[in-house]
């Protein structure tokens, strides 16, 4: 059995992680950690796992995760930077759901997360986990830097394209969608849904903190540094990610059909990617749930448009994180994973 630790395991990724993980018939859940709930029985903060799990949080202390073959930190930005080096000495493999490992060049983390780095050393080592095109390297890796939610739903539509070289890279358009669940389980005016409730509204339009991991990708698989325009939006609901993706093709002579073979070529040994038939429209109900990423392709005046939905505590979060360790462990990847969208 695989012995995994959650680091921060009060939020919504957190108990995402616990959801999923109770099922998996290969994990022992070891320990959960909460340095504000420490000793509180994790059933009476959440009751929906009752029945299916009798630990209590416990402090995030070095003796505590001692006994993990995996450690998982569901938990804020500069966070797990500070533990990980440790953890690594005792020979734990470690899945930070945070953005600390994401970014290569330790000066743009720093700017887009306004902290001194504790561990920059480590930034080479992280293996970015995106499975369907890091699989090989995640199998090896000792640190994986888990996607972030929008980076996950924009990379697995543009990488296609970026890949077979038939886009202009000088102008992709990402336009993203999030339910308020993406903004974390924490009191934040904004995003309670008295609030963003019959609303709905762009932010960071002049800059996200993501738009740097999505580039840092985008550029590794294209000939040409990547333009690009990425404005976040929150909608009213709780769970789910579209990214609607524009760009436009090289050549005229290429038809939406070939697009579509690409995509259906590119993913057909992907059990987590589904490319609906051309010109579907995806909607986010359809993956509530589930470690699944459904695509559609569309074009309109010589652009391709490709619509993306995941939900972004699984495929976004806490299923892709497990995803990556059914990996490092040489498990199928499907492993725990094979839940059935909600519906309605």
């Amino acid at each position: 059995m695989i012995k995994v630790g959650i680091v921060g395991g009060t939020g919504y990724t957190g108990v995402e992680l616990l959801r999923i993980l109770i099922n998996h018939p290969q994990v022992k859940i070891e320990v959960v950690t909460s340095r504000t709930q420490a000793g509180t029985a994790i059933k009476n903060l959440f009751p929906s796992l009752r029945g299916h799990l009798d630990l209590l949080f416990t402090k995030p202390t070095l003796e505590n995760l001692a006994n993990c073959n995996i450690v998982f930190f569901a938990t804020p930005n500069g966070t797990a930077m500070k533990t990980v080096p440790e953890l690594l000495k005792l020979g734990i493999k470690i899945i930070d759901l945070s953005a600390d490992f994401r970014l290569k060049d330790v000066s743009v983390w720093e700017q887009w997360y306004g902290m001194e780095h504790a561990c920059s050393d480590l930034l080479t080592d992280a293996v970015y986990g995106l499975p369907e095109w890091k699989r090989t390297e995640i199998s090896e890796a000792s640190i994986i830097a888990n996607p972030g939610c929008y980076p996950t739903a924009i990379q697995l539509g543009f990488l296609p394209l970026l890949e077979a070289g038939i886009i202009d890279t000088q102008h992709l358009i990402a336009d993203g969608k999030s339910g308020v669940s993406g903004a974390g389980r924490k009191a934040n005016i904004g995003t309670l849904m008295g609030e963003a409730g019959e609303s709905f509204k762009a932010y960071n339009a002049s800059g996200h903190r993501h738009s740097p991991e999505i580039v840092q990708s985008l550029d590794e698989y294209s000939n040409d540094k990547v333009g690009l325009t990425f404005v976040p939006h929150l909608v009213p609901m709780i769970r789910g990610i579209e990214a609607t993706l524009y760009a436009k093709l090289l050549q005229t002579s290429i038809s939406l059909e070939d697009i579509q073979t690409l995509f259906e070529q590119r993913y057909i040994n992907e059990p987590f990617v589904d490319v609906l038939p051309l010109n579907s429209h995806p909607e986010t109900r359809n993956v509530r749930g589930t470690n699944m990423c459904q695509l559609a392709i569309h074009s309109s005046n010589n652009n391709i448009i490709i619509l993306s939905v995941i939900d972004n505590l699984v495929k976004g979060a806490a299923g892709q994180a497990i995803q990556n360790m059914n990996i490092i462990c040489g498990l199928p990847e499907t492993t725990g994973l094979m839940g059935v969208a909600l519906s309605p």
